[in-house]
């Protein structure tokens, strides 16, 4: 990926549709190395989620175009590019996997971010009633290494409807349920990344499964 990071680096110093225009084939270049990259990393996912086997990675990348209608930041490029690896691809509501390509800020993550209520409330559906299951999964030693744990998107105060006396108040409160680890710039272009990245995902699978889990017992 040493290509898309020079290029990154660089369009965020000229986001501007006069410098991206006369810099496109470095962008196709670009995007050819990510789709070449994202190709090896499903191929990694579906050794052990067979959800994610039949995803291309059209399925999967984001456009680097910026929606500007309703920002006050007019500039009408990211200074990232990522893939999100669910069932369903990148549009879909389930959790999964996500690659961010970013120079000096790139990371693997998982689970689920911000989700709709219908769904925030069916996952903590299941934590209420099954909160023990969740936190064997935070509580691997390879899990927690990797990890730490779930990312701070939490409430203050606990959820309403739920009891702020419950055992698992603490993991009731979280607006979202993911994972983060970091990576360095120089790994990205490493032979092996792919086969690394898979293995980071691996550790985030049973996270994902429990999630996904609770989300298809709300769909019943």
């Amino acid at each position: 990926m040493k290509h898309s990071l020079s290029f990154l680096k660089e369009l965020a110093k000229n986001n501007t549709r006069e410098w991206f225009d006369i810099h496109r084939k470095d962008y196709e270049q670009s995007k050819k190395e990510l789709s070449d990259l994202t190709g090896a990393v499903i191929q990694q996912i579906a050794l052990f989620d067979s959800s994610i086997g039949a995803l291309a990675p059209k399925d999967c990348i984001f456009r680097i175009f910026r929606d500007t209608r309703f920002s006050a930041n007019k500039t009408p490029y990211k200074i990232n590019i990522g893939a999100s690896f669910s069932d369903g691809g990148k549009k879909s509501p389930k959790a999964g996997y996500y690659l961010h390509v970013q120079p000096g800020n790139s990371f693997l993550a998982g689970g689920i971010y911000m989700p709709e209520a219908e769904r925030l409330n069916a996952i903590r559906q299941e934590i209420y009633f099954n909160h023990d299951n969740l936190r064997k999964i935070l509580a691997v030693p390879a899990f927690k290494k990797a990890f730490g744990g779930l990312e701070d998107h939490q409430l203050k105060t606990n959820p309403k409807g739920f009891d702020k006396e419950h055992p698992a108040i603490d993991l009731l409160r979280y607006k979202s349920y993911i994972v983060v680890t970091p990576i360095k710039d120089a790994d990205l272009s490493k032979p092996d990344f792919a086969e690394q990245a898979g293995k980071t995902f691996k550790l985030m699978y049973p996270l994902i499964q429990y999630l996904n889990g609770a989300l298809s017992m709300a769909e019943k």
